[in-house]
């Protein structure tokens, strides 16, 4: 995995939970994992990985994700087998 990669997923799993990581950065980090993007209406984006759906909203107008989002993005990550 590239550092850049690594880095996101540290932040990710940091405590407390962290709410400024930009959402490019977390799909960057599902892609690389392999993850399939499915992209939804509005901002909906549905992500694939290791058997394990996820549905997410990108953040709009701001390009950071809020605690909720790091939160459910940990969430989906933990389910697919992803460890920091």
């Amino acid at each position: 995995m590239a550092a850049k990669y690594r880095k996101t997923l540290q932040a990710i799993f940091e405590d407390p939970i962290r709410a400024n990581i930009p959402w490019a950065d977390i799909e960057a980090l599902f892609l690389s994992l392999g993850a399939e993007r499915d992209e939804g209406r509005d901002s909906r984006t549905r992500f694939l990985l290791n058997g394990i759906r996820a549905t997410f909203h990108r953040p709009h107008p701001q390009k950071e994700t809020d605690r909720g989002a790091v939160k459910s993005v940990r969430k989906f990550l933990t389910e697919a087998g992803v460890r920091p």
